[in-house]
């Protein structure tokens, strides 16, 4: 809750502050920084994972140093290709792109504290890892600062927030969790689980930010600007109820627990989300009074935004279970949601009503088939042998 609050006040406030002309470069910039952050995502899963089937914590962390390591070339080699593609400076966009690494190691230290669930720990790092992040660019924008210092900002924040991760996770000596034997399990373990994770939460991820990158192609800056305070919104029923997953994630990793931990996740997080949608009906009249009246047409839009966040958070239950029983071919589906919401709005899209229409209803299809799917693959998995007749 920290975190998300933190991470919305840091939208609310650059919205303000940069105005309606300034605020979509750096909404885009964020945006971007989430989809490079995804192999962060992905080790966080697969270090706790392993750690759960009895990995050693000191291979896990060389495992998160080589990911850091090949997310940081990646991240230089995408840097003029996406300042060319969302028309932003190369600084700003080097900002964003580079807080990356440090996310990674971020991620890796969160794994350690989520498989040995540790979670009031995992609790403090992710509670200040949002505070660090956040209040540099906060302190920078109040001075006048503009979208690339805040994110230069933001940057140094995340990478304190990494070295505050590994101080709390502590040690291996101290990590490893007594009478289990972890010699074998993840011994020379390469980054092919973690890329196999990856590409389903890229699918995720991308799913979830294309429509920020959209519409600096088909709207003009205000009108872009005002549809990337409205996903404010989204983010808030997308993110808020993470700890959800967070906490079920080690009993979805193992099979005994698995279908009862899947159905509990997504049953919690659809409640959650119709409350968060309740929640932007009511709230919707105060969005004009916080951000400023410049964001007013999109007032009676803001339950559309928060239904968007809200299917999404249920498709991450989802993609969460997969990636804990190593199904992600399942990430198909969401890539080719991903290709059918861009085509639509590139090639029908005009206005923000129809943008965030056709955001939900893609997501929403999208996200049925994939619970149906795994729901099925998890109750096949515990489902018992009948007993076979001796003789």
């Amino acid at each position: 809750m920290t975190a998300n609050v933190a991470g919305y006040l840091l939208q609310l406030l650059a919205g303000r502050w940069l105005g309606v002309s300034g605020y979509s470069e750096f909404a885009s910039l964020l945006a971007a920084q989430l989809l490079c952050a995804v192999p962060a995502l992905a080790l966080q899963n697969v270090v706790a994972r392993e750690l759960v089937r009895g990995a050693r914590v000191a291979a896990l962390r060389g495992l998160q140093w080589r990911c850091a390591l090949i997310v940081a070339v990646v991240a230089a080699v995408l840097v003029p290709l996406v300042a060319r593609t969302l028309n932003v400076g190369v600084v700003a966009t080097a900002a964003a792109l580079g807080a990356a690494p440090a996310l990674v190691l971020l991620a890796g230290e969160q794994g350690v504290l989520q498989g040995s669930k540790r979670f009031r720990a995992l609790g403090t790092v992710l509670g200040v890892a949002g505070i660090a992040r956040v209040t540099p660019a906060l302190v920078v924008m109040a001075l006048g600062g503009g979208a690339t210092l805040a994110l230069w900002a933001a940057a140094c924040g995340i990478a304190v927030a990494a070295l505050l991760g590994r101080v709390v996770a502590g040690s291996p000596s101290t990590t490893s969790r007594p009478g289990i034997e972890t010699g074998e399990v993840a011994v020379g373990m390469g980054v092919f689980p973690v890329l196999r994770a990856a590409q389903v939460q890229a699918a995720l991820m991308a799913l979830s930010s294309a429509d920020l990158i959209v519409v600096r192609i088909v709207l003009d800056d205000v009108a872009a600007s005002r549809y990337a305070l409205g996903t404010i919104a989204t983010k808030i029923a997308f993110w808020l109820p993470q700890a959800v997953g967070v906490v079920l994630y080690p009993r979805m990793a193992q099979p005994t627990h698995s279908a009862g931990a899947i159905r509990a996740a997504l049953a919690v997080l659809s409640g959650i989300g119709f409350v968060a949608v309740l929640g932007a009906v009511v709230a919707a009249p105060l969005a004009p009074l916080l951000a400023g009246q410049d964001y007013a047409p999109i007032q009676g839009l803001l339950w559309l935004f928060a239904l968007h966040g809200a299917v999404l958070a249920v498709l991450q239950g989802a993609v969460l279970s997969a990636i804990a029983v190593d199904r992600t071919s399942l990430a198909l589906l969401t890539w080719l949601g991903l290709a059918v919401e861009v085509t639509l709005m590139l090639a029908l899209a005009r206005s923000i009503p129809a943008l965030i229409t056709t955001a939900v209803s893609v997501a929403a299809t999208t996200t049925l088939l994939v619970a149906i799917i795994v729901l099925r693959a998890a109750d096949s998995t515990t489902r018992p042998e009948p007993l076979r007749p001796v003789g």
